[in-house]
């Protein structure tokens, strides 16, 4: 997939299409092409790559370091976007490997960021376009005043990040310009919309799902997955700090008749070392996205197991739509963002409680399909992204 294949040169532009900007938070168009265009951020700008009210489209990367840029651009040679009449690929550059953490500095550094931006959208002939970011330094620290509009797309809340502890001065004032200057804000939780308090058009837009990724017939399971026994519990997600490590032992131990797999990248192999040691936890490590839905189509339960954080609480965990667009019944840690999904979530204060509640999970089954596909057609990040994109109708 390159940013030709996606480029709709055989549609008829309306006459009402309009230009976009759209700026990834901390991670490139190479990057998500890798991943399949499978997180939130991917998914809209795969919409706008590909609607027909879209007439011309810049892609910008997050800042990059010349210095050590070449080995980067060796390795993702195959995923970069390709420019075309219709969609322009930028890199903005810079000879820092990092941002600064003074105001000041963060400040001069996303005016050279968004100018580099301005200038590319200048040549690309873009016209008033509507300004789009996944990044709140540059959705709080941009002028903008060149473009129809701004909107910052809030999929996490970095200020609650704890790998990003050193910027949290900086995404707390980039909240509070992002809200002084009324950009539009799409936030995937409620705590985030309170947290950025923003003053211009603002929305929660929770997580979706993409229909044809589920609404095919029901796949067979990997062989790797087939050798564990059942009842099988996945966890699908980054293994980091959000996963309650103690919880998920307590429930291994309790039930050793249920197998807990665990799939995803572990940015700190050694923080799920303590797992490996249990029978019936099996860490896979990271799967492409087929294997990801033939695993869950083919689980008796699948688990949001969370600890409970100022991160985690902001969160719209994208996993349980996917848990539910596999009709699969879930378990998941109390948050607020998972409340109202349907009797098929099971909810608990912690992971350890979730031994009182796995026989009844386990007793929903599979879901019926007429009610599984309903839930996905429900759920479409078609339907998201529109919502999200009616918020620039009123911003600018």
């Amino acid at each position: 997939m390159t940013m030709a294949d996606h480029s709709p040169l055989d549609e008829v532009r309306t006459p009402a299409a309009s230009d976009y900007v759209f700026t990834f938070s901390y991670e490139s168009f190479a990057d998500a092409h890798k991943r399949g265009m499978m997180r939130p951020p991917d998914r809209l700008l795969s919409t706008l790559m590909t609607s027909p009210e879209v007439r011309k489209l810049v892609v910008a990367d997050p800042y990059r370091s010349r210095a050590t840029n070449w080995a980067r651009a060796l390795i993702d040679v195959r995923h970069r976007g390709r420019n075309t009449a219709d969609i322009r690929h930028v890199s903005p550059m810079r000879w820092a490997r990092a941002d600064p953490t003074d105001l000041d500095e963060v400040a001069a550094a996303y005016a050279g960021y968004e100018k580099q931006i301005r200038d590319a959208a200048a040549a690309a002939g873009l016209q008033k376009p509507a300004f789009i970011t996944a990044n709140p330094l540059v959705a709080g620290f941009s002028d903008l005043s060149w473009t129809s509009g701004g909107l910052y797309y809030a999929r996490d809340d970095w200020l609650s990040s704890p790998a990003r502890r050193k910027y949290w001065p900086a995404y707390r004032e980039a909240y509070r310009r992002i809200s002084e200057r009324g950009h539009a804000v799409a936030a995937v939780s409620q705590e985030i919309i309170d947290r950025i308090g923003p003053t211009g058009p603002h929305r929660v837009v929770p997580n979706g799902i993409e229909p044809d990724e589920w609404l095919g017939s029901q796949p067979a399971a990997p062989e790797w997955f087939a050798r564990i026994p059942g009842p099988r519990a996945v966890y699908v997600g980054t293994l980091d700090s959000r996963l309650d490590l103690e919880g998920l032992r307590a429930l291994a131990t309790a039930r050793p008749d249920l197998h807990i797999v665990l799939i995803g990248p572990a940015p700190d192999a050694g923080y799920v070392a303590q797992l490996r040691a249990l029978p019936n936890v099996h860490i896979r490590g990271l799967v492409g996205r087929r294997e990801v839905v033939a695993v869950l189509r083919n689980a008796e339960l699948t688990l949001l197991a969370h600890r409970r954080t100022p991160l985690t609480e902001a969160m719209s965990p994208l996993k349980v739509y996917e848990y539910l667009a596999a009709g699969r019944p879930v378990l998941a840690t109390d948050l607020l963002p998972v409340n109202g999904l349907g009797e098929r979530v099971l909810l608990a204060p912690t992971v350890a409680e979730f031994t009182d509640l796995t026989d009844a999970a386990l007793a929903l089954g599979v879901q019926d399909e007429s009610e599984r596909r309903a839930f996905v057609l429900a759920n479409a990040w078609s339907s998201r992204h529109h919502e999200i994109l009616s918020l620039l109708e009123g911003s600018g």
